[in-house]
Order: structure tokens, then sequence, then C-alpha cells
């Protein structure tokens, strides 16, 4: 397979993350509906500037990542599978489930592949945490406890992810979908669905914390609460199967260091053995993600993680915002 050229849709802070880890891939072309942002993006990273309409249509162009606010990823996704290119679309995918079903269909009629930018799956910790329980190590699963939170900024509220019109929500659709996604990974599908979106802190009208409580059929449970009134900023995901835990904490900079931890139950009981594996060199995800989805595109293989997956948290999404008495 030749070398995959990228264009580039938004051209924020994500987008500047993706443009820097392309894993060989060639940038071609980037656009923003602000123009000064798609050319500091260009001459960051050398590569072309067109109107967003336009970057999907170029013949320099083969996979579109569509890093955009979120009202705008539905439609920029179906516009680039329309015209032929894969899709590499940051979570959530979408605002709803309605509008990620259209994307759905698109990309069955027109065989593209579309990845949901869940990078959380590829970080060091999680890589390793999915080895050991593929292993067995954890024997039966039982339950999973996870907290993820941030303390926001000045301005905040008035911030994209805080206008539900926009974003679809809030800290629930932005951080509570990672926390949905790797509880998935290790527990499957949640059939139970119990929740709050909570606006406690922020004078905004969207939620600032979010409490879930998701049950599988076989009676696993993960218990999930995502914030941005995180004073200090938090990253703690533990997983327990009846003969070991793993707990992963930190996911580096502002979120301390990353590093895994696994406790194995001796048949004594008492204190378990213990092995710890630290990750500092920084954040790699971005790059091992997007090399996964250039394996994806030449193997014509589903992507992990792909639509479905994003639509399953997009769904426990949607139910937590009914029950709570806000609409996503």
């Amino acid at each position: 397979m030749s070398t995959l050229r990228v264009g580039i849709l938004g051209c924020g802070l994500i987008g500047r993350k993706r443009a820097a880890a392309l894993a060989g891939a060639k940038l071609s072309a980037c656009a923003d509906l602000d123009a000064a942002r798609a050319q500091a993006l260009a001459q960051s990273f050398g590569c072309a500037v067109c109107a967003p309409q336009e970057l999907p249509n170029r013949d320099d162009v083969d996979v579109v990542i569509v890093a955009t606010p979120n009202n705008a990823l539905a439609e920029c996704t179906i516009q680039a599978l329309e015209a032929g290119c894969h899709v590499l679309v940051e979570k959530p995918a979408a605002r709803n489930v309605a509008e990620l079903e259209r994307v759905r269909e698109v990309a069955r009629r027109t065989g593209r592949l579309v990845r949901v930018g869940f990078n959380h799956r590829y970080h060091p910790s999680f890589i390793k945490a999915r080895e050991l329980h593929r292993e067995g190590i954890l024997g039966p699963m039982m339950f999973i406890r996870a907290a993820y939170g941030h303390g926001g900024r000045l301005g905040y509220e008035n911030e994209w992810r805080m206008q539900p019109e926009i974003s679809g929500g809030g800290e629930l659709i932005d951080q509570g979908v990672h926390l949905i996604d790797l509880s998935r990974c290790f527990l499957g599908e949640f059939t139970e669905i119990t929740g709050r979106a909570e606006t406690l802190y922020w004078d905004a009208p969207a939620d600032d914390n979010a409490f879930m409580l998701l049950r599988t059929p076989e009676r696993q449970t993960a218990f999930l609460h995502v914030s941005c009134s995180e004073w200090k900023n938090l990253f703690s995901f533990e997983i327990y199967g009846r003969n070991a835990k793993l707990h992963i904490t930190g996911l580096g900079g502002s979120y301390g260091i990353e590093k895994l931890t696994c406790y194995r139950m001796l048949p004594e009981m008492g204190p378990p053995d213990t092995m710890s594996w630290e990750y500092p060199r920084g954040d790699a995800s971005w790059n091992i993600e997007f090399a996964e989805f250039t394996e994806d595109i030449r193997l014509q293989r589903t992507p992990d993680a792909g639509l479905d997956d994003a639509l399953a948290a997009l769904r426990v999404v949607e139910s937590i915002y009914q029950q709570s008495g806000s609409a996503s």
C-alpha cells in the first residue's frame, strides 16, 4: 500500500495533535472555518490550506481526520465518506445516536472505513491491561470503578463544550464517553443503565458532573464518575476480577505519570502479589491509534474502535440525559 495522504478538518488543539501523530502518513491539506488557525497549522506542518468543503474532494487526500466541534462531526464525516475517503472522526463522533446512525448508513453504503478517536484505548497502560485480561490473570470479571476529571479554567462555562446545542451535552458526552468505552472493553455490553448528569458548579446549561451505574447481563457493574470540577486533574481506572485487580492511574502531563499496578490474590489471601509498570515517556496513544487505522485500511478490517462502539457509548449517554431530564 502506498503512503496514505491525509487531510485534517479542524485545526484546533486536537487537530494539531493529530497532525503530529500520523504514523508515517503524509499530511496533504488542512481546513478550518477559522482561516488563520488553518494557516498556522499548515505553516507548522508544511501542508496546503483549502476551504472545508473542498478538502474531502482533493486528489491528494485518502483519509480525512475530522476534529471539529461536535455539531459538525457527523456531517463532515458523511461528506468525506461520500467523497470516497476513509475517516478518523474524534469522539463522540456525533451529538446523539440519530446523527451517528446516519453516518453508519453512509459508511455501509460507500464501503469506506470509519475509526472513532477513542485514543485512550491506546495508552500503554490500557494496552498492557487488555493483554493481561486476555491472558486470564484477572479471572472472572466482577466490576470496574473509575473516575476522570479536570478543573476547567476561567471562562470554561462559555466554551463550546458546555453549550449543548454545539456539544450535545456537557462533561458526560465529553470525558464520560471515554470511561464508558474503556469499561466496555473489559465488561462487554451494558444492558442496565442508571445515572445522573448534574450541573453542580459551573453556571452553564450543560452538566459538569455525571454519575453512572452500568450493568451487564452477567451482573458485572461499572461505577463511573466524570467531572469538570475536579480541582486536581484525576484519572483512576480500577478493574476487578476474582483473582486479581488492575489499577491504572494518570495519563501523563497534568494527570500525573501513567502507571498500571496489578494486585494478584494469593491462595491464603492477605497482602497480594504486586507488580507495577510506569510509562513516563509521554502520550503516544495518538500515533499508535493512527498506525492501527493505517492497518485497518490496508487489511480492509473493521476498526477497533468503530462506529458500533461509538453508538454503544452514545446510547448510554442518551439514557442518562433522559433520566436526568436534560436533552442530548
